[in-house]
């Protein structure tokens, strides 16, 4: 998973950098607050961020706030790392909503325990998330099938959205989840399968 990193001290963001990469994570770093919101403004902006409060540009905070004001199908889990101890800076931080907050000298353990617990709430979100589209592309082709369809009076094949004529197994086929097994009604059989094998069997006799 992508994990943003922004600090405008260089040895603390090498030092993450490399703390979240023996981790597994996959890290963005930024040295500023205005790097950090164009990074988190991105399509693909990491799901998962450890911002440091005072940083030139925006505050940690004041990034989170933007973050927390774009729509999005998950919550991204965005950490606060700073000295700032007092407890209305904790307040603060998380009333600006931040997802968690750690104060500078931080435990290596503690970091790692609180970020796994983010990481598996966001990774939990994504899949809900993919699981929904599933859902709404299922009833998109439900509702696909509800409507008029056109089909040939003689021939009986369907015409789909691109004016292409497809025989009615293969639009169902391709535009519903279901599978044929083929047989004959008795109507068919009487009047078309059997007279075949009649003739079958006649032409057989007279040789």
């Amino acid at each position: 998973m992508k994990i943003l990193v922004a600090d405008d001290d260089q040895s603390i963001r090498r030092l993450l950098t490399s703390m979240l990469t023996d981790w597994g994570y996959e890290v963005t770093a930024a040295s500023d607050g205005q790097e950090a919101w164009q990074i988190m403004m991105q399509p693909d902006s990491p799901p998962a961020g450890i911002l440091d409060w005072n940083m030139p540009g925006f505050s940690g905070p004041e990034v989170i706030r933007h973050v927390r004001s774009i729509a999005r199908s998950y919550t991204p889990y965005l950490l606060l790392l700073t000295a700032k101890d007092k407890q209305a800076d904790i307040v603060e931080g998380l009333r600006a909503g931040a997802s968690d907050y750690i104060i500078k000298p931080f435990d290596y353990d503690e970091l790692q325990a609180r970020l796994n617990v983010g990481v598996q709430m966001v990774t939990l979100q994504l899949a809900l998330g993919r699981k929904v589209k599933e859902l709404q592309n299922a009833i998109d082709h439900v509702k696909s099938l509800q409507g008029l369809l056109p089909i040939c009076s003689y021939c009986k094949k369907i015409r789909d959205d691109q004016n292409y004529w497809h025989a009615v197994e293969s639009y169902l086929t391709s535009n519903a989840a279901v599978q044929f097994s083929h047989s004959i009604c008795p109507d068919c059989f009487e009047n078309i399968a059997k007279p075949q094998v009649d003739r079958i069997n006649r032409g057989g006799e007279a040789q």
